[in-house]
């Protein structure tokens, strides 16, 4: 048993994952089989006990009266006797016709739960009772003579009507026979539609039941083990504050600790030789690091990925020049200053990706004249403030917002605005917000980003420009920026820094 770091066994091994992936699917397709199985052999057997009951009252209905009248005729005209007449292979006793009824529909009483056919079943065996007396009568009279013509008269008015009621009664136990067989095959065509409509919600259920489980176990795999590999990765170009989180508790989560067991050695090994850089150039390589964030390019891959499964190629493309247009301009051959027009293309780059993401809940619109355009602006000044208008306004409106962008020349300086239509914030929400921005390096998100936009503007221009935050709950944010007007060829227009 493969233990973790702290010699404790792991809790949950992949293989249970892979497993429970297969039963999520068996188990519940076993469950409804049975349930199948069960549901159509109780009725299957209901089916066959009526059928089975109906068959052997018709088997009366066909033979009783007949065998019955010319017996009993045979005896009356004395052509046969109670005595002989088992012998004669023509006939049947009377006695054992009514003896072997009396059998049959005792037990069809047992098994018939119907109580129409309950009810007739008990006058068959009353008239099976009676037709026995008759029978007895007609035996006495013949025991003695000068009852000839008082026996025809009670064949002909006592045996023949109570054999032909006989009949009837039977043919009414299979009518209300036949109407409980219909009843069953209408609760069986319900159950073979229940079934059917089972199969299908269960069918979906599965599906969805597997989809989800499928998606749970795979992430918890897969995603593990590719933020192992980016942060290997990270720590392979020199980057040995890289740590891994897994709390999968399983394989994974042991690789892991062993990861950030040698990423913590080699850190240690190498922390001695860094010096902390607490000028400019670290406040710009923290936003940097900020901005191409591992989330941010597995969001934008993973929505590569998903357009070209989706054969939608031309997106795929259009988001892939996006991309490299975004991370050109980061880059900017370690340039700290970059035009106005470079800056433009470079939200209107990860607007262009983020809209890929969200187009059901972003529309963007950027105003900036192109009287503008070779301005210089230091590189990643807007792209955080319409990330922050993003993630926390427009995204919490839950429904179609819109960042709005522009810029203008006044008195020898450049303002800049990012408006969005989203959530805003209240006077308290808004002052800590301010209060947060003035302290650069914080790890709160929603302020992380423009802390650092504000004080590389102060520190490179100096305390009266930088950044301002208008808002009001349910209306939206406006971010002010303000800079001095200075041409890249560095012919700059008069400005005086504090």
């Amino acid at each position: 048993m493969i233990n973790n770091m702290n010699g404790k066994p792991v809790k949950f091994p992949l293989r249970w994952k892979l497993s429970l992936v297969a039963a999520v699917i068996i188990i519940p397709m076993i469950i409804f089989s049975i349930y199948q199985i069960v549901a159509l052999h109780n009725y299957s057997t209901a089916y066959d006990m009526i059928v089975g009951r109906i068959t052997s009252a018709n088997n009366y209905n066909l033979n009783f009266k007949e065998e019955m009248d010319e017996s009993m005729y045979k005896l009356v005209v004395e052509a046969e006797t109670f005595e002989t007449i088992d012998e004669n292979k023509d006939l049947i006793n009377p006695y054992t016709l009514i003896e072997s009824a009396k059998d049959d529909f005792t037990k069809l009483k047992e098994i018939t739960s119907s109580r129409e056919s309950l009810d007739w079943i008990k006058r068959i065996l009353l008239n099976l009772d009676t037709l026995e007396d008759r029978i007895n009568e007609i035996r006495d009279n013949l025991q003695e003579t000068g009852h000839y013509e008082e026996n025809i008269a009670m064949l002909e008015s006592d045996i023949y009507i109570l054999t032909e009621l006989f009949q009837e009664e039977i043919q009414y136990y299979i009518y209300y026979e036949t109407q409980n067989f219909e009843a069953i095959r209408q609760i069986l065509d319900e159950q073979v539609t229940n079934v059917i409509v089972t199969m299908i919600v269960a069918l979906i259920a599965i599906i969805f039941a597997s989809v989800l489980v499928n998606i749970f176990v795979t992430d918890s795999i897969t995603k593990p083990i590719k933020d192992l590999c980016d942060k290997t990765g990270l720590v392979a170009k020199g980057d040995f504050t890289a740590r891994m989180t897994c709390k999968n508790h399983d394989e994974i989560a042991i690789l892991s600790d062993r990861f950030n067991d040698m990423a913590f050695q080699l850190e240690q090994q190498v922390k001695s030789i860094k010096i902390e850089q607490e000028n400019l150039r670290h406040m710009e390589s923290k936003l940097l690091q900020a901005q191409i964030n591992p989330h941010f390019l597995y969001n934008t891959l993973d929505t590569i990925i998903w357009l070209i499964e989706g054969d939608k190629n031309q997106e795929a493309i259009d988001i892939v020049v996006s991309l490299s247009e975004f991370l050109r301009i980061v880059v900017s051959k370690g340039r700290d200053f970059i035009t106005i027009r470079e800056e433009e293309m470079h939200i209107k780059s990860y607007l262009q990706i983020q809209q890929s993401r969200y187009k059901d809940i972003l529309s963007y619109e950027i105003n900036i004249p192109e009287k503008l355009y070779d301005y210089k602006i230091l590189k990643l000044t807007l792209q955080p403030l319409i990330e922050n208008s993003l993630y926390h306004g427009v995204k919490m409106l839950r429904a179609k917002g819109k960042i709005t962008v522009t810029g203008e020349l006044i008195d020898d300086n450049i303002h800049f605005h990012v408006f969005d239509n989203g959530v805003g914030m209240d006077e308290v929400e808004l002052e800590s917000l301010r209060k947060e921005i003035e302290r650069p390096g914080s790890k709160q998100s929603t302020g992380f980003g423009l802390a650092n936009v504000n004080k590389r503007i102060k520190l490179n221009y100096g305390n009266n420009y930088g950044l301002e935050i208008q808002s009001k709950k349910g209306e939206g944010t406006d971010i002010f920026i303000k800079i001095p007007a200075v041409l890249m060829d560095n012919n700059r227009i008069e400005v005086e820094y504090e």
